[in-house]
Protein backbone atom coordinates (compact mmCIF):
# COMPACT_ATOMS: atom_id res chain seq x y z
CA UNK A 1 0.00 0.00 0.00
CA UNK A 2 1.30 3.35 -1.41
CA UNK A 3 1.56 4.77 2.76
CA UNK A 4 2.00 8.69 1.51
CA UNK A 5 -1.32 8.12 -0.45
CA UNK A 6 -3.40 6.98 2.22
CA UNK A 7 -2.15 9.92 4.26
CA UNK A 8 -3.10 12.37 2.28
CA UNK A 9 -6.73 10.76 1.50
CA UNK A 10 -7.28 11.49 4.95
CA UNK A 11 -6.29 14.97 3.97
CA UNK A 12 -8.77 15.27 1.54
CA UNK A 13 -11.11 13.88 3.58
CA UNK A 14 -10.46 16.44 6.14
CA UNK A 15 -11.54 19.26 3.31
CA UNK A 16 -14.78 17.78 2.79
CA UNK A 17 -16.06 17.57 6.74
CA UNK A 18 -18.74 20.17 7.98
CA UNK A 19 -18.33 19.26 11.87
CA UNK A 20 -16.28 16.47 13.23
CA UNK A 21 -16.88 13.21 13.97
CA UNK A 22 -15.53 10.44 15.73
CA UNK A 23 -14.67 7.52 13.29
CA UNK A 24 -14.77 4.71 15.46
CA UNK A 25 -14.87 1.40 14.82
CA UNK A 26 -17.54 -1.27 16.79
CA UNK A 27 -16.87 -4.60 18.15
CA UNK A 28 -17.78 -6.62 15.44
CA UNK A 29 -15.40 -4.51 13.17
CA UNK A 30 -12.44 -4.49 15.51
CA UNK A 31 -12.92 -8.55 15.46
CA UNK A 32 -12.68 -8.92 11.81
CA UNK A 33 -9.75 -7.19 11.63
CA UNK A 34 -6.87 -9.60 11.60
CA UNK A 35 -3.81 -8.68 14.09
CA UNK A 36 -0.56 -8.75 11.71
CA UNK A 37 -2.13 -5.00 10.30
CA UNK A 38 0.71 -2.95 8.25
CA UNK A 39 -1.75 0.03 8.38
CA UNK A 40 -5.41 0.60 9.35
CA UNK A 41 -7.00 3.82 7.83
CA UNK A 42 -10.05 5.39 8.90
CA UNK A 43 -12.70 7.87 8.01
CA UNK A 44 -16.16 9.28 8.54
CA UNK A 45 -17.08 8.53 4.63
CA UNK A 46 -20.33 10.35 5.35
CA UNK A 47 -18.53 13.50 5.41
CA UNK A 48 -16.10 12.48 2.84
CA UNK A 49 -19.34 12.39 0.19
CA UNK A 50 -20.11 16.07 1.08
CA UNK A 51 -17.98 18.02 -1.66
CA UNK A 52 -17.79 16.66 -5.58
CA UNK A 53 -14.61 18.49 -5.86
CA UNK A 54 -12.88 16.72 -2.93
CA UNK A 55 -14.29 13.52 -4.48
CA UNK A 56 -12.48 13.88 -7.60
CA UNK A 57 -9.19 14.58 -5.58
CA UNK A 58 -9.21 11.65 -3.68
CA UNK A 59 -9.41 9.64 -6.52
CA UNK A 60 -6.64 11.10 -7.87
CA UNK A 61 -4.32 9.80 -4.53
CA UNK A 62 -6.31 7.16 -3.44
CA UNK A 63 -3.75 4.37 -4.21
CA UNK A 64 -5.55 1.73 -6.76
CA UNK A 65 -5.87 -1.50 -4.33
CA UNK A 66 -8.20 1.20 -2.43
CA UNK A 67 -9.97 2.44 -5.72
CA UNK A 68 -10.98 -1.00 -6.76
CA UNK A 69 -12.55 -2.38 -2.99
CA UNK A 70 -14.52 1.32 -2.91
CA UNK A 71 -15.51 0.98 -6.85
CA UNK A 72 -16.65 -2.93 -6.33
CA UNK A 73 -18.58 -1.46 -2.85
CA UNK A 74 -20.29 1.23 -5.30
CA UNK A 75 -21.38 -0.69 -8.13
CA UNK A 76 -22.49 -3.91 -6.14
CA UNK A 77 -26.04 -2.43 -5.35
CA UNK A 78 -25.69 -1.82 -1.69
CA UNK A 79 -26.56 1.68 -1.93
CA UNK A 80 -22.73 2.28 0.16
CA UNK A 81 -23.13 6.30 -0.37
CA UNK A 82 -26.53 6.67 1.14
CA UNK A 83 -25.71 4.20 3.98
CA UNK A 84 -22.08 4.13 5.04
CA UNK A 85 -21.09 6.15 7.99
CA UNK A 86 -17.68 4.75 8.38
CA UNK A 87 -15.00 3.05 6.11
CA UNK A 88 -12.52 1.49 6.80
CA UNK A 89 -9.35 -0.33 4.83
CA UNK A 90 -7.20 -2.85 6.45
CA UNK A 91 -3.81 -3.74 4.86
CA UNK A 92 -2.56 -7.18 6.67
CA UNK A 93 0.54 -9.41 6.06
CA UNK A 94 -0.29 -12.63 5.04
CA UNK A 95 1.82 -15.46 6.87
CA UNK A 96 3.01 -12.98 10.03
CA UNK A 97 4.44 -10.10 10.42
CA UNK A 98 7.99 -11.25 8.73
CA UNK A 99 5.89 -11.45 5.53
CA UNK A 100 6.18 -9.02 2.89
CA UNK A 101 2.55 -10.39 1.15
CA UNK A 102 -0.39 -8.14 2.23
CA UNK A 103 -3.72 -7.87 1.36
CA UNK A 104 -6.50 -5.38 2.42
CA UNK A 105 -10.12 -5.89 4.10
CA UNK A 106 -12.56 -3.27 3.69
CA UNK A 107 -15.15 -2.95 6.62
CA UNK A 108 -18.07 -0.64 6.36
CA UNK A 109 -20.02 0.60 9.05
CA UNK A 110 -23.90 2.27 8.56
CA UNK A 111 -27.26 1.44 8.70
CA UNK A 112 -27.85 -0.88 6.29
CA UNK A 113 -31.67 -3.36 4.99
CA UNK A 114 -29.83 -6.08 4.77
CA UNK A 115 -33.53 -7.86 4.07
CA UNK A 116 -33.75 -5.94 1.35
CA UNK A 117 -30.53 -6.23 -0.24
CA UNK A 118 -30.58 -10.16 0.04
CA UNK A 119 -33.85 -10.22 -1.55
CA UNK A 120 -32.33 -8.39 -4.06
CA UNK A 121 -29.48 -10.95 -4.29
CA UNK A 122 -32.22 -13.63 -4.34
CA UNK A 123 -34.05 -12.02 -7.30
CA UNK A 124 -30.87 -11.69 -9.49
CA UNK A 125 -30.09 -15.22 -8.63
CA UNK A 126 -27.17 -14.18 -6.97
CA UNK A 127 -25.75 -16.76 -5.01
CA UNK A 128 -23.56 -16.97 -2.06
CA UNK A 129 -20.23 -19.25 -1.08
CA UNK A 130 -21.03 -20.00 2.53
CA UNK A 131 -18.39 -20.43 5.31
CA UNK A 132 -20.01 -21.60 8.50
CA UNK A 133 -22.85 -19.60 9.50
CA UNK A 134 -21.91 -16.72 6.89
CA UNK A 135 -23.49 -15.85 3.83
CA UNK A 136 -20.51 -14.61 1.21
CA UNK A 137 -21.63 -12.61 -2.23
CA UNK A 138 -19.66 -11.16 -5.11
CA UNK A 139 -19.81 -8.13 -5.51
CA UNK A 140 -20.20 -7.63 -9.95
CA UNK A 141 -17.31 -8.94 -11.95
CA UNK A 142 -14.64 -7.60 -10.06
CA UNK A 143 -13.92 -10.49 -8.25
CA UNK A 144 -15.02 -9.12 -5.12
CA UNK A 145 -17.26 -10.56 -2.19
CA UNK A 146 -18.82 -8.68 0.48
CA UNK A 147 -20.73 -10.12 3.99
CA UNK A 148 -22.62 -8.88 6.45
CA UNK A 149 -21.86 -9.57 10.13
CA UNK A 150 -25.20 -7.90 11.14
CA UNK A 151 -27.18 -4.88 9.62
CA UNK A 152 -24.45 -2.25 11.25
CA UNK A 153 -21.42 -4.34 9.81
CA UNK A 154 -19.86 -5.66 6.58
CA UNK A 155 -16.70 -6.93 5.48
CA UNK A 156 -15.26 -6.50 1.70
CA UNK A 157 -12.55 -7.45 -0.26
CA UNK A 158 -11.21 -10.67 -2.71
CA UNK A 159 -11.94 -13.86 -1.27
CA UNK A 160 -8.94 -14.71 0.85
CA UNK A 161 -9.15 -11.14 2.49
CA UNK A 162 -13.02 -12.26 3.05
CA UNK A 163 -12.05 -15.34 4.61
CA UNK A 164 -9.23 -14.08 6.77
CA UNK A 165 -11.71 -11.66 8.36
CA UNK A 166 -14.12 -14.10 9.09
CA UNK A 167 -11.43 -16.68 10.87
CA UNK A 168 -10.48 -13.72 13.27
CA UNK A 169 -14.23 -13.00 14.15
CA UNK A 170 -14.76 -16.58 14.88
CA UNK A 171 -11.76 -16.71 16.82
CA UNK A 172 -9.70 -18.97 14.63
CA UNK A 173 -7.14 -16.80 13.96
CA UNK A 174 -6.00 -13.54 16.13
CA UNK A 175 -7.79 -10.31 15.40
CA UNK A 176 -6.27 -6.90 16.10
CA UNK A 177 -7.75 -6.91 19.47
CA UNK A 178 -5.03 -9.34 20.06
CA UNK A 179 -2.41 -6.64 19.20
CA UNK A 180 -1.91 -4.49 22.15
CA UNK A 181 0.61 -2.13 20.61
CA UNK A 182 -1.93 -1.36 18.17
CA UNK A 183 -4.94 -1.07 20.70
CA UNK A 184 -3.07 1.68 22.39
CA UNK A 185 -2.40 3.60 19.48
CA UNK A 186 -6.07 2.98 18.37
CA UNK A 187 -7.22 4.63 21.95
CA UNK A 188 -5.41 7.15 21.70
CA UNK A 189 -6.54 8.21 18.29
CA UNK A 190 -10.00 6.91 17.51
CA UNK A 191 -12.25 10.35 19.06
CA UNK A 192 -10.87 11.63 15.53
CA UNK A 193 -12.87 11.66 12.56
CA UNK A 194 -9.74 10.46 10.10
CA UNK A 195 -7.29 8.75 11.85
CA UNK A 196 -4.54 5.75 10.72
CA UNK A 197 -2.01 3.73 12.62
CA UNK A 198 0.93 1.69 10.92
CA UNK A 199 3.03 -1.23 12.28
CA UNK A 200 7.06 -1.07 12.32
CA UNK A 201 7.30 -2.11 8.97
CA UNK A 202 4.40 0.23 7.34
CA UNK A 203 5.97 3.53 9.49
CA UNK A 204 9.58 2.31 7.72
CA UNK A 205 7.88 2.64 4.21
CA UNK A 206 6.25 6.27 5.51
CA UNK A 207 8.87 7.61 6.43
CA UNK A 208 11.15 6.64 3.64
CA UNK A 209 9.05 8.93 0.87
CA UNK A 210 8.55 11.35 3.51
CA UNK A 211 12.09 11.78 4.26
CA UNK A 212 13.09 11.56 0.74
CA UNK A 213 16.76 12.44 -0.41
CA UNK A 214 17.29 12.50 3.67
CA UNK A 215 16.65 8.87 4.11
CA UNK A 216 20.01 7.95 2.44
CA UNK A 217 22.21 9.64 4.91
CA UNK A 218 24.05 7.40 7.26
CA UNK A 219 21.81 7.80 10.56
CA UNK A 220 18.62 6.80 8.57
CA UNK A 221 19.49 2.72 8.89
CA UNK A 222 19.95 3.31 12.61
CA UNK A 223 16.77 4.92 12.78
CA UNK A 224 14.69 2.83 10.89
CA UNK A 225 15.21 -0.35 12.99
CA UNK A 226 14.15 1.36 15.91
CA UNK A 227 10.96 3.00 14.60
CA UNK A 228 7.79 0.67 16.27
CA UNK A 229 4.92 2.41 15.07
CA UNK A 230 3.60 5.06 13.98
CA UNK A 231 0.13 7.21 13.82
CA UNK A 232 -1.61 10.07 12.70
CA UNK A 233 -5.21 12.21 12.77
CA UNK A 234 -6.74 15.37 11.17
CA UNK A 235 -8.41 18.07 12.63
CA UNK A 236 -10.53 20.78 10.83
CA UNK A 237 -12.19 22.93 13.65
CA UNK A 238 -10.16 25.75 12.35
CA UNK A 239 -8.34 25.14 9.10
CA UNK A 240 -6.57 22.05 8.67
CA UNK A 241 -4.35 20.32 11.47
CA UNK A 242 -2.36 17.37 10.69
CA UNK A 243 -0.44 15.66 13.67
CA UNK A 244 1.79 12.29 13.10
CA UNK A 245 3.86 10.31 15.84
CA UNK A 246 6.13 8.05 15.45
CA UNK A 247 7.27 6.08 18.17
CA UNK A 248 10.43 4.81 18.78
CA UNK A 249 12.42 2.38 20.81
CA UNK A 250 14.17 5.22 22.82
CA UNK A 251 14.49 8.96 23.22
CA UNK A 252 18.01 9.29 21.69
CA UNK A 253 16.48 7.73 18.19
CA UNK A 254 13.23 9.81 18.30
CA UNK A 255 15.67 13.09 18.81
CA UNK A 256 18.08 12.05 16.31
CA UNK A 257 14.86 11.01 13.55
CA UNK A 258 13.85 14.72 14.78
CA UNK A 259 17.06 16.21 13.27
CA UNK A 260 16.55 14.06 10.21
CA UNK A 261 12.74 15.51 9.77
CA UNK A 262 14.40 18.89 10.26
CA UNK A 263 16.90 18.54 7.66
CA UNK A 264 14.58 17.53 5.32
CA UNK A 265 12.45 20.57 5.67
CA UNK A 266 14.99 22.81 5.34
CA UNK A 267 16.10 21.16 2.19
CA UNK A 268 12.49 21.93 1.01
CA UNK A 269 12.73 25.33 2.24
CA UNK A 270 15.78 26.37 0.00
CA UNK A 271 15.14 24.32 -2.85
CA UNK A 272 11.28 24.59 -3.38
CA UNK A 273 8.61 26.92 -4.83
CA UNK A 274 7.35 30.14 -2.59
CA UNK A 275 4.20 28.37 -1.45
CA UNK A 276 5.91 25.17 -0.78
CA UNK A 277 8.50 27.19 1.29
CA UNK A 278 6.02 28.77 3.04
CA UNK A 279 4.81 25.53 4.18
CA UNK A 280 7.58 24.23 5.65
CA UNK A 281 7.47 26.89 7.85
CA UNK A 282 4.43 25.97 9.40
CA UNK A 283 5.70 22.38 9.54
CA UNK A 284 6.71 21.89 13.48
CA UNK A 285 8.56 18.88 14.23
CA UNK A 286 9.68 17.68 17.54
CA UNK A 287 10.62 14.58 19.83
CA UNK A 288 8.98 13.87 23.56
CA UNK A 289 9.69 10.89 25.84
CA UNK A 290 11.36 8.45 22.75
CA UNK A 291 8.25 9.88 20.14
CA UNK A 292 8.90 11.67 16.91
CA UNK A 293 5.80 14.56 16.28
CA UNK A 294 5.12 16.25 13.09
CA UNK A 295 2.33 19.02 12.98
CA UNK A 296 0.84 21.22 9.91
CA UNK A 297 -1.74 23.57 10.55
CA UNK A 298 -3.25 25.96 7.30
CA UNK A 299 -6.19 27.63 6.34
CA UNK A 300 -8.39 25.94 3.53
CA UNK A 301 -6.92 28.01 0.65
CA UNK A 302 -3.00 27.26 1.29
CA UNK A 303 -3.58 23.67 1.29
CA UNK A 304 -5.35 23.71 -1.62
CA UNK A 305 -2.48 25.10 -3.87
CA UNK A 306 -0.06 23.00 -1.85
CA UNK A 307 -1.95 20.30 -3.50
CA UNK A 308 -1.13 21.60 -6.67
CA UNK A 309 1.97 22.21 -6.17
CA UNK A 310 5.50 19.92 -7.35
CA UNK A 311 5.97 18.45 -3.74
CA UNK A 312 2.73 17.27 -3.31
CA UNK A 313 3.30 15.43 -6.97
CA UNK A 314 6.66 13.82 -5.34
CA UNK A 315 4.80 12.65 -2.39
CA UNK A 316 2.07 10.87 -4.02
CA UNK A 317 4.16 9.41 -6.89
Amino acid sequence: MKIARTVLMGLVAVLTAGAAHAAQLSGDAKASIPKDIQQLIVVDYRSMQASPAAMNLKQRIMPPELVRLETALKTSGLKVDRDTETLAFAAFRVGGTSANNTRTLGVAQGQFNTASIQANWVKQKTKPTVIRNYSVYPMGAAGMSVVFLNQTTMIFGDSAAVKAGLDCRDGLSSNILENTDMMGEMNIVDQRAIWSLLDQKGTQTMMRSVLGDAASLTDYDTVKNRMKSSRYTMDFANGIKFDMAVVMSDTMTAATAATLMKGMVLLKQSQGSQMEKAAMKETNIDSNSGTLQVSYAANDSQFSELLSSSLFQQVVR
